[in-house]
């Protein structure tokens, strides 16, 4: 009967034989698998469609038809209109600041707000995830935007106004381009949104495509110290872009690697020209919501709610500033008129799209990364399951649909999740609130934030990077718990704010992987000695009190035996045990040589003996006398071999055995001895598996013991 027509086979595999103990372990034999018929198989049932599964791939798409029929309107009710009104009315006035950081009029971060929510609550599967606005998002946006407009010849000076001259003519640069269908004249607030949707509808496109080809999974690669750090660095760059309006100074927007350096270069050379009006209200800004805060940081048991300090600093600044007449008088530099209403949807514009392919990729990546990590989160606390591809379409429409009503990159966001969740939040019933908020705003209260300072603005983005921030302070707690995270976390955000965002994220990804690459290259080694009156073994490098077993060397190898350390694992084992087997057959081949030498000029054996013994001066992994004459590896630490591991391991045993040093293996895992039979590492037919392959340590050592006594009997 053949391999493949049977259902279950086993084999016996004799582990352990010797006179104290004897185990025999079977193991199955695995069915063979015809690759052509799995293929054919997939292809079948991925192609097939019935009206079942169309339903269920159709609910799947759209979770809410799943979820919204079972609404327990009475349990959950108030706690989504309460979290939803508390999260709509955060999100205005950081919607109105972060459009300082994309470089947009601030209609569009209430667009952008009003339509996350409402898709994420048609195709998210997270029941508390707030999706919107992001700083770091909106900075990624702000730097693409700021380059093409410094490309095309616009001033990027943020304070440039829609003046008419005394001609009649008008002021606003504009800029010309043509597709082969249409010529059109765009201004520069037009353009700076054509390359932010383009840019947008590519990530969502991007983040559409890892989801139909179901790489959700990628996720995991991207570390929590390397998102940590990279959301940091991020913070001291958005922390930079700011201080020009807390200082109310007008200075280029730095482009490029370096522009936390060039700005506060740039800073520095105009502080003469600083408005003492904005540094006042910035004062005074700040102070209050700091300690707004540490108040609500301090109080949250006792507050049902979170204070709305940011409206509030908001719709008082503004009132400062509109009667007050601030912009007129002290030339402060105020956010301008926001339009009521929609604007009419428009496709993002194709001849954008090739310039802005490259960097809409950090942005997909940056925006999946932090929602799925966000969604997750929360589930688990929660106790409820989120499909990590569901959450990739979801965000990826979250983008591209958007990017139709003149919208920017969203993402979910940290604080805001957190506001929700402590809020009552139950389900996204709360982001269908908190978007009719929103609409409130666009439709009725935007033309009165006309006179709000932007320095009010940077305020909001500054202490909003406070958590951010603190995370300096906890350098010393990471190096403590892990050195590796902790460089890690220091790279990524060093990089992310010192050179750009988009080369601090691929620096914290490769140094990420070049880690667990390097720990795989160097792993940990040891030489084990035996615990006393038990049948454990142990580093003795790491234990006390622990005792060598004589005449026998333990080591144990601490990860994958591979072609990339099958040198570190050679240079390891020749360090431990003192001996390389190829330069103890040199030596001995030298001595035999010198011994023929000495002897054929009449020398006396034991003089030319004693003499070539005094005169070698080999390497000191050479020793003169064996003090042992068993090798055990512990592989309970080796998850796997490839060939060159195999082919190691075949080495060592041959190069010992020629120097009468036996080598047994013990604590092999199932995927570790398919490989040594495959390669015949027992001989033909596992014929000497009991003398070389072993269950546990103990059983060597004790099967190494008895073979030496026996050979000692026999030799006496």
């Amino acid at each position: 009967m053949s391999a493949t027509n049977m259902e279950r086979k086993t084999e016996a595999v004799q582990l352990d034989k010797h006179s104290s103990c004897q185990i025999l372990m079977e193991r199955k034999v695995q069915t063979k698998t015809n690759l052509q018929e799995i293929v054919k198989s997939k292809l079948k049932n991925g192609c097939f469609c019935t009206t079942k599964r169309l339903k269920n791939t159709f609910i799947d798409f759209f979770p809410v038809i799943h979820w919204l029929p079972k609404y327990n309107c009475k349990e959950y009710i108030w706690g989504d209109v309460m979290s939803g009104l508390i999260i709509g009315i955060i999100l205005i006035p950081q919607a109105i600041a972060y459009s300082l950081l994309a470089g947009l009029k601030p209609i569009y971060s209430l667009y952008t707000s009003f339509f996350a929510n409402l898709i994420y609550f048609i195709l998210g599967t997270s029941r508390h995830v707030s999706v919107g606005i992001f700083s770091l998002l909106s900075l990624m946006v702000g730097q693409v935007v700021d380059r093409e407009l410094q490309l095309a010849g616009f001033d990027v000076n943020d304070d440039t106004q829609h003046t008419i001259s005394s001609t009649g003519e008008s002021n606003v640069t504009t800029f010309n381009f043509s597709t082969g269908l249409m010529s059109t004249e765009c201004g520069k607030e037009c353009y700076a949104i054509s390359v932010a949707t383009a840019l947008t509808f590519l990530a969502g496109v991007y983040q559409v495509l890892m989801g139909v080809f179901q790489l959700g999974f990628l996720s995991m690669y991207l570390s929590e110290p390397m998102l940590d750090g990279f959301a940091t660095g991020a913070s001291l760059m958005i922390l930079t872009a700011q201080v020009k309006y807390l200082l109310g100074i007008k200075i280029p927007r730095s482009q490029g690697y370096g522009m936390i350096i060039t700005t506060w270069i740039n800073i520095f050379k105009n502080i003469s020209e600083t408005n003492f009006c904005d540094v006042i209200t910035s004062a005074i800004c700040i102070v209050v919501l700091i300690a707004a805060k540490e108040l609500g940081d301090r109080y949250k048991q006792k507050l049902k709610l979170p204070l709305p300090t940011e409206l509030i600093v908001i719709v008082v600044a503004t009132l400062i500033s509109h009667f007050g007449n601030l912009n007129q008088v002290y030339g402060t530099s105020v956010s301008g008129s926001i339009p009521t209403g929609f604007i009419p949807p428009k496709i993002p514009d194709v001849w954008v799209m090739p310039r802005v392919a490259a960097d809409a990729v950090p942005l997909a990546v940056v925006s999946f990364a932090f929602t799925v990590s966000l969604s997750e989160m929360f589930a688990k606390k929660y106790e409820y399951t989120v499909k990590a591809n569901q959450e990739m379409f979801a965000i990826g429409f979250c983008n591209i649909i958007p990017s139709f009503f003149h919208s920017f990159a969203t993402s979910a966001a940290l604080a805001k999740t957190l506001v929700k969740a402590s809020t009552g939040c139950q389900t996204q019933v709360s982001s269908v609130v908190s978007a009719l908020v929103v609409l409130l705003v666009l439709l009725v209260f935007a033309p009165f934030f006309y006179s709000l300072q932007k320095c009010v603005l940077a305020c909001i983005i500054i202490v909003s990077l406070r958590e951010a921030l603190r995370k300096f302070k906890d350098l010393p707690i990471r190096w403590h718990l892990n050195k590796v995270d902790c460089l890690v976390w220091s790279v990524t955000a060093l990089s992310s704010a010192f050179i750009s965002t988009e080369m601090g994220l691929l620096i914290g990804v490769i140094f990420s992987m070049l880690c667990i690459i390097a720990r795989m290259q160097l792993p940990h080694t040891a030489l084990l000695s035996q615990i006393q009156n038990t049948v454990f073994y142990e580093d003795d490098r790491k234990y006390e009190h622990l005792f060598p077993v004589s005449n026998i060397k333990i080591f144990r190898f601490e990860a994958p035996l591979y072609y990339a350390n099958k040198g570190f694992f050679l240079q390891s084992l020749y360090k431990m045990t003192g001996l390389d087997p190829a330069l103890e057959i040199i030596r001995r081949k030298k001595n035999k040589k010198k011994e023929k030498e000495l002897a054929s000029k009449g020398k006396k054996r034991a003089a030319a003996v004693e003499r070539i013994n005094n005169a070698d001066t080999t390497s000191n992994l050479v020793p003169n006398q064996l003090d042992f004459h068993t090798i055990i590896v512990d592989c309970s630490s080796i998850p796997f071999l490839d060939t060159t591991g195999v082919n190691t391991l075949k080495g060592i045993l041959k190069g010992y055995q020629e120097v009468g040093i036996g080598v047994v293996l013990s604590c092999c895992n199932p995927s570790v001895i398919d490989s040594l039979e495959r390669s015949e590492y027992f001989g033909k037919d596992n014929k000497d598996i009991h003398e070389l392959l072993f269950y546990s340590v103990h059983s060597a050592v004790q099967f190494a013991k008895e073979k030496m006594s026996v050979v000692t009997d026999t030799t006496i």
